[in-house]
């Protein structure tokens, strides 16, 4: 059996069962808590050997590091899409399998770029469930979209940083399990342009690191997890802290991008065939002005609108991630481009139909339907705005033709 269809079976068998229940521990009490359901569901998937399933493919060799023993479920980018989607149909699922971000990306990098010592402290209590993470990169004063713009100074002062500046949108800050976050600032404004960032590890108890607010999007907290406004005031790390080196913060975050990016596009998939369910659902059971929904033109129309453009995102959403495993994340940007770009606003689409086909009851949290359209919405922003990519795409697309034009 392959992992796409032992994870699908895991979810309907053991997720999807305990949602309502999940829903009531969720909004019972604290907001922000570990949720015990969840707990028992991830001792399980680990249990069945679903875990780290996102882990990089090894090499098959070992390392001087012996990295080897911080190695995961080893599937390629295309296995892992496809059971990232079953992952996104329910909404805590991808906790479960240690598979949901920041986490992800974040282990990722220590995989790809921490030293020996640096895994053994922040990866492999990661990799193990035992703490979780976050990624601090954008900040309220810049436009973030460009990463040269941050401010956040990272200033030497003998075998430490000192660290000042306003995080935001740091995701996970509000769990009570996070310990450790990986921060994007500059350590030397006079380098080149994209050598002037650097990413060092910072953990949350440090002093100086201050929760100032947890943000809100579009009226939900999205609690337990949550997007922190972090103020770091003269917060000292050690030197031993800096991920793979002074100034190479700029390609790290290429390199963590690269794979986040398609992860939430893998699991808005799920989320989408999710709405597309409900919606049919919905239509084929409700009768107004004398005949099932579902046999109003206007509604066929959107149906099958929305099983074409699901198919046609999954297509190159799998394109994608192929690329990654056969020519490497670099080679595959333009189609990484694209697909961040489309899969949000495809869900979006469909689940503003959902919304509709369930009138008033849509915009309520009775069908999840609000919350999943809120969350989609945000990923037209994370990891780069679409602006961004579709400029990237535009911009490869004028130069398949600049010497025809020149001629």
């Amino acid at each position: 059996m392959s992992f796409r269809d032992r994870v699908k079976r895991f979810v309907d068998a053991e997720i999807r069962p305990r949602d309502a229940e999940c829903r009531i521990q969720h909004g019972d009490g604290e907001r922000w808590k570990v949720i015990p359901l969840i707990e028992a569901v991830k001792a399980r998937a680990k249990a069945a050997g679903l875990w780290n399933l996102f882990m990089p493919p090894s090499s098959g060799q070992v390392q001087a590091d012996d990295s080897f023993a911080f190695e995961g479920t080893q599937l390629t980018n295309l296995e892992y899409a496809l059971c990232a989607e079953e992952m996104g149909r329910i909404g805590w699922a991808s906790e479960c399998f240690n598979c949901s971000a920041p986490d992800t990306g974040n282990m990722e990098v220590l995989h790809r770029y921490g030293s020996r010592a640096q895994k053994e402290s922040w990866l492999k209590p990661l990799m193990d469930g035992a703490i979780r993470s976050a990624f601090l990169m954008t900040e309220p004063a810049v436009a973030s979209s460009d990463a040269t713009n941050i401010q956040t100074a990272m200033v030497r002062d003998g075998d430490h940083y000192v660290i000042n500046g306003r995080k935001w949108w740091s995701s996970g800050v509000g769990d009570p399990r996070c310990r450790v976050a990986i921060v994007m600032g500059k350590t030397d404004p006079a380098a080149a342009r994209h050598a002037q960032q650097s990413m060092i590890l910072v953990p949350l108890d440090a002093p100086g690191v201050r929760i100032e607010r947890m943000l809100s999007v579009f009226g939900y907290d999205h609690a337990p997890h949550g997007h922190g406004d972090v103020v770091l005031e003269d917060v000292r790390v050690p030197i031993e802290n800096v991920l793979l080196g002074e100034g190479r913060g700029f390609e790290i975050a290429q390199g963590r991008l690269g794979p986040g990016r398609i992860h939430h596009c893998m699991r808005t998939i799920g989320v989408a065939e999710e709405a597309l369910a409900a919606m049919a659902k919905r239509l084929v059971g409700r009768v107004a002005f004398g005949k099932r929904i579902a046999d109003q033109s206007v509604w066929e129309e959107r149906i099958a609108r929305a099983r074409i453009d699901i198919e046609m995102t999954r297509l190159l959403c799998l394109k994608a991630a192929d690329m990654m495993d056969k020519a490497g994340n670099k080679a595959a940007h333009l189609e990484i481009s694209m697909i961040k770009v489309q899969a949000p606003n495809m869900a979006l689409r469909i689940i503003d139909d959902a919304i509709q086909a369930h009138g008033g009851a849509g915009v309520s949290d009775d069908f999840e339907l609000a919350s999943a359209w809120a969350n989609v919405r945000t990923l037209r922003l994370a990891d780069g705005p679409d602006e961004v990519h579709n400029r990237t795409i535009a911009r490869h697309e004028f130069g398949r033709y600049a010497e025809v034009a020149a001629r």
